[in-house]
C-alpha cells in the first residue's frame, strides 16, 4: 500500500495532448495544495482493444506517453496498470476504492468525458458523487478548444495519419514524437554519402503518411540535433515491403546503434517519391538538408 496521499489524474493521455495539459496541471496545482504527490492512473493498453479484439492504433506507445507527462508537466509517478479481464469486470465503485487503498489517493481528477469501470458505467457525474460520499476531493476538467474545435486524441490521429505535423502540434501543445531504438539498416544512404538511423516501428503506435519530414533528434544523455526524416518503403533502392523510419541527422558524426533516440515531427518537406537513380535521390536528399537547416535557422 502506497502510504503517502497523491492526488491522481486519470485518463487514457493519447497524444498527451492540450486537453489532458489542463488536466495535469490541475493535478501538480492540488497536489501541491495538499501536500501530496501528484500522479497519473492510466492504462497499458486501450480498453477499446481488450473488449473488441481488434488492435487501437495510437498517437504514442506507452513509453512515450510516460515520458511526455513527466517531462511536459513534471509529474513523475505514472501507474500504467495492465488492462486485463479484472479490470475490465471491476464496478465503477470499487474502481475509485481501489486508487485509495492501492495508491493512497485524496483527490482525483478527471476530465469531462472520462468513462470508466465495468461497461464504462463510471460518469464524471458519478465520480464526483462517490468522490464526495468518500472524503475525497474531485475536480472535473471541461473540455478545451483550440481553433474553434474540441481537442481530443481521435482528432489528433487524423492529422498525423495525414500528415499534418504542424497543425497536430498546434493541437497537441508540442511536436508528435517518435522514440525506439535505432536498428541496423541496408547501409545504403551510407553509400551515398548520407548514412541515416533507422527504427524499429513500435506496435500499434500511428506514423504520419508516407513523406519526408524535418525532425529535431534528441540523442541519448538529452542533446540534440536537426534531421530529414523518410518514412515510407524506399521506392527508388527497394521493391516494397513494411514501412521504415530513416533520419539522416545534422551536424552529428557517431554510431547510435542499440541507442534510443526521440524523434519531434516538425513539418512535412515532401511526398515520397521514386527517383531516376541514386544520383538523383542523393541531390534530392541535399535539398531536403538545405530547407532543414533554413527551417531551424528560422524557428
Amino acid at each position: 500500500m502506497n502510504q503517502q496521499p497523491t492526488v491522481i489524474a486519470l485518463g487514457f493521455f493519447d497524444g498527451v495532448h492540450r486537453g489532458h495539459g489542463a488536466l495535469l496541471r490541475r493535478t501538480a496545482r492540488r497536489a501541491e495544495e495538499l501536500g501530496a504527490t501528484p500522479a497519473v492512473f492510466t492504462f497499458d493498453r486501450p480498453p477499446k482493444e481488450v473488449v473488441t479484439g481488434r488492435p487501437v492504433p495510437l498517437i504514442n506507445s506507452p513509453a512515450d506517453r510516460c515520458d511526455l507527462i513527466r517531462r511536459l508537466y513534471g509529474i513523475d509517478q505514472v501507474i500504467m496498470a495492465p488492462f486485463d479481464r479484472a479490470m475490465m469486470t471491476m464496478s465503477w465503485q470499487d474502481f475509485i476504492t481501489s486508487l485509495i487503498a492501492e495508491h493512497g489517493a485524496v483527490h482525483l481528477v478527471a476530465g469531462h468525458d472520462y468513462h470508466f469501470g465495468y461497461k464504462n458505467e463510471g460518469t464524471p457525474e458519478r465520480l464526483a458523487q462517490r468522490c464526495a460520499e468518500l472524503g475525497l476531493g474531485c475536480d472535473i476538467i471541461p473540455k478545451v478548444e483550440y481553433d474553434g474545435l474540441t481537442v481530443s486524441s481521435t482528432y489528433i490521429r487524423t492529422l498525423v495519419e495525414a500528415g499534418e505535423v504542424e497543425r497536430a502540434a498546434a493541437f497537441l501543445g508540442h511536436p508528435h514524437c517518435l522514440s525506439q531504438t535505432v536498428t541496423h539498416g541496408r547501409r545504403i544512404g551510407r553509400t551515398i554519402g548520407v548514412p541515416t538511423v533507422n527504427f524499429i516501428l513500435p506496435p500499434s503506435v500511428l506514423l504520419p503518411s508516407r513523406g519526408v519530414y524535418i525532425t529535431r533528434v534528441t540523442l541519448p544523455g538529452g542533446t540534440s540535433c536537426p534531421g530529414v526524416t523518410n518514412v515510407g518503403v524506399r521506392p527508388t533502392v527497394s521493391d516494397g515491403g513494411p514501412v521504415s523510419v530513416e533520419t539522416f541527422l545534422l551536424d552529428y558524426d557517431g554510431d547510435l546503434y542499440g541507442e534510443t533516440i526521440r524523434l519531434d515531427f516538425c513539418r512535412r518537406l515532401r511526398p515520397e517519391q521514386r527517383f531516376p537513380s541514386l544520383d538523383a535521390l542523393k541531390l534530392q536528399i541535399l535539398r531536403d538538408i538545405d530547407d532543414a537547416r533554413t527551417y531551424f535557422a528560422e524557428n
